[in-house]
């Protein structure tokens, strides 16, 4: 096992695989080292439980243990697609260890994380599950130590630009896309936000963000050209410029009406259909290369689970896209 991931700490029973599969009886959950080499895996999953770097209260951190739990509530079988996900070999390999109060430890336990699978495991698509949006720029930056010489381009689905002031904030779920341009992790040119809307981020970072050139298309006008079709060109500038292109998903880019069960719920973002439109866009990119979903809490969420269960049809979905990209 690798050394910086525990276990994971709730297991569904192993089962037979037939016509009619949940979720739960899919996904492999590595319990030990030999489990993992029993099949050639197209995809590694991860947890990600820290919300400690959140600059509001949240409980994202319980988000990968809820997101296990809640794969009992799905079928293998997207009807949207007439796609079985069960063609594909996923392993849950468990969640990153974290500590309790060093923040920095936690965030290179990250990073060694994301290094880690992507030399173990070459040729499989790896998704993080977050966990605040502060361990993007940790991943993104795992990926980038590891082949200096890549190119990474970031498409955002996010309510907010993520690019408050490092010296006044820190690594926080509110800095990652600045942390990774101050860094030299990737450029500003190279990053793609659709989802910003209404009155949720500053005059002072809209210049930030005009001033390093990044590419942010407001919810407002993604309706008016379409989802679909502008997450479809902004993967298609991405395509002609990065070597990859890392997705992140805050879940806080939904409605509040849709996902209640985020930090920073606001009223006017996404519904759920138009997210998985553009989570299926693109992971269909041959260059989208690693994944992650953040910023749930599921100790917000309505009784039903409406958010936790929206994470996990986001999940499906992207992997449905992979699935079928081949």
């Amino acid at each position: 096992m690798l050394p910086t991931i525990n276990p994971p700490g709730f297991y569904w029973p192993q089962a037979e695989l037939g016509t009619d599969v949940k979720v739960s009886e899919w996904i492999r959950q590595i319990q030990r080292e030999e489990d993992l080499k029993k099949e050639k895996w197209d995809v590694v999953l991860f947890g990600v439980p820290l919300s400690r770097s959140s600059i509001s209260p949240s409980g994202a951190s319980e988000f990968p243990e809820s997101f296990r739990r809640s794969w009992k509530g799905f079928s293998t079988y997207n009807l949207d697609f007439e796609s079985d996900l069960q063609k594909m070999k996923v392993a849950d390999l468990g969640d990153v260890k974290m500590h309790f109060t060093d923040i920095p430890q936690c965030h290179s336990n990250i990073k060694q994380t994301m290094k880690d699978i992507r030399k173990q495991f070459p040729d499989s698509f790896p998704i993080a599950i977050g966990g605040d949006h502060s361990i993007t720029a940790m991943l993104v930056s795992g990926l980038k130590e590891l082949e200096p010489e890549k190119e990474i381009g970031i498409l955002q689905l996010d309510t907010h630009l993520d690019l408050r002031s490092l010296e006044d904030h820190g690594p926080t779920n509110g800095t990652p896309i600045r942390n990774l341009i101050q860094n030299s992790m990737i450029k500003g040119e190279n990053v793609y936000n659709i989802g910003l809307h209404g009155f949720f981020n500053s005059q002072s970072l809209i210049r930030y963000a005009k001033e390093h050139k990044l590419n942010y298309i407001t919810l407002k006008e993604a309706r008016r050209r379409g989802i679909e079709e502008t997450v479809q060109e902004a993967i298609l500038q991405l395509e002609s410029k990065v070597d990859k292109i890392y997705v992140t998903i805050d879940m806080d880019v939904l409605d509040i009406g849709f996902a209640p069960g985020v930090p920073a719920s606001t009223p006017g973002g996404m519904s759920t259909e138009e997210l998985f439109s553009a989570v299926y866009t693109a992971g269909l990119s041959s260059k989208t290369a690693a994944m992650d979903i953040v910023c749930l809490d599921p100790t917000r969420d309505h009784q039903a689970q409406p958010t936790v269960k929206a994470g996990t049809y986001t999940f499906l979905t992207f992997l449905t896209a992979l699935m079928n990209r081949r």
